[in-house]
């Protein structure tokens, strides 16, 4: 899968911009600011139909402009597709592939698997379980429609119940028989994604062990598991018995939205005991195992985004990452840096080609 051809209309800081990548290796440089993030974010966009900061698409669109717009064009072996979209805040956001506008965004995810790693991951460790089960579930959901799918009904009837217990203490009463049809439902989605988040961690773990010993060696004694007191569990049994703080708190204590992914090391909690550079093998390592998940599920690799992170690894960490990732084997990678001499130096240390951008405040050029 290669990215061929990438176009944006006011997207972040870009009023218009078109860039065509021949190379395996892309390489953005400019200065802190100049819109070389906003680039990897416009491509992310393109293959998930959000932003991998985290930003609504609200603030996506160019100060001033009314709407945003973003077409890329992939070749999948002789096969060459085209993506656009368009977003008008206020408005449906339309994707399109082929020319066919999506009926359910959902029906785009994974259709062209992307990995990134940057500064923010650190929020992985650093932040609560929410942040790390979504990054899970999303993974998970480029290869399985079926758990995404899953996703959106739990995240909606779980809706639907928290309404339920609100309205219960607000006019005092108590429908037991509708509360039973909600906890059903929550029975039923919950114990498909937990089922599927132990089959993939069960998948995901050797690669996981792997990248730590590639990227820092066997004396890193980093680990990861799937906690949840529902997967094992009497689940029905457990609703019953936390229905009472339930009413009282008008929410649903107990389900697969409280589960987490446990980041270890050295027997204890990586984000407590973990130095910087364990935390930053431990996240390098995570994101590759993604890489070589999706490879599998895919049967090709996905597009690797590296976001300023040259001079975040030390030189030897930087040296195996970029070794394994630009090796003939593997797929297309687009990186920012800031500092244009030390991008060149790097590339040439390492024998690699790549293909080079200047960003600044917004213009590209070579």
């Amino acid at each position: 899968m290669l990215l061929t051809n990438l176009q944006l209309v006011n997207f972040r800081n870009y009023e218009e911009a078109i860039l065509q990548f021949s190379s395996k290796i892309t390489c953005l440089v400019g200065l802190n600011g100049s819109g070389k993030t906003n680039l990897l974010d416009a491509i992310y966009y393109v293959c998930t139909t959000r932003s991998f900061l985290g930003v609504p698409d609200s603030q996506l669109v160019r100060h001033g402009a009314q709407y945003f717009a973003v077409q890329g064009s992939f070749n999948m072996g002789d096969a060459r597709h085209e993506v656009a979209c368009q977003v008008q805040p206020g408005s449906k956001k339309v994707f399109s592939h082929d020319g066919r506008e999506y009926e359910k965004l959902s029906e785009h995810v994974g259709k062209y698997p992307i990995v990134v790693i940057a500064p923010t991951d650190i929020d992985l460790i650093r932040d609560g379980s929410e942040v790390r089960r979504k990054f899970f579930d999303n993974l998970i959901s480029q290869v399985d429609q079926i758990y995404l799918q899953q996703l959106v009904t739990y995240s909606r009837v779980l809706k639907q119940r928290n309404s339920l217990l609100a309205m219960f203490a607000e006019r005092k009463f108590q429908d037991n028989t509708l509360l039973q049809s909600y906890d059903d439902q929550l029975i039923h989605t919950g114990m498909g994604i937990a089922a599927r988040r132990k089959a993939f961690i069960a998948e995901f773990k050797p690669l996981f062990d792997e990248a730590i010993a590639f990227i820092a060696g066997e004396l890193e004694q980093a680990d990861l598991h799937y906690r949840s007191a529902v997967a094992d569990a009497d689940y029905a049994q457990l609703l019953k018995q936390s229905l009472q703080r339930d009413l009282i708190m008008q929410r649903t204590h107990v389900g697969i939205h409280r589960d987490d992914f446990e980041f270890l090391f050295a027997h204890g909690e990586l984000r407590r005991i973990g130095s910087q550079g364990q935390q930053k093998s431990f996240l390098v390592a995570l994101k590759l195992a993604q890489l070589e998940w999706l490879k599998i599920h895919k049967q090709f690799y996905p597009i690797l985004l590296l976001d300023d992170i040259v001079d975040k690894l030390d030189d030897v960490r930087m040296t195996r990452l970029l070794g394994k990732v630009a090796s003939d084997a593997t797929g297309q990678i687009f990186i920012t840096d800031a500092a244009h001499e030390r991008t060149l130096k790097l590339f040439s240390q390492l024998q690699l080609e790549c293909d080079i951008f200047k960003v600044s405040n917004g213009v590209i050029g070579r």
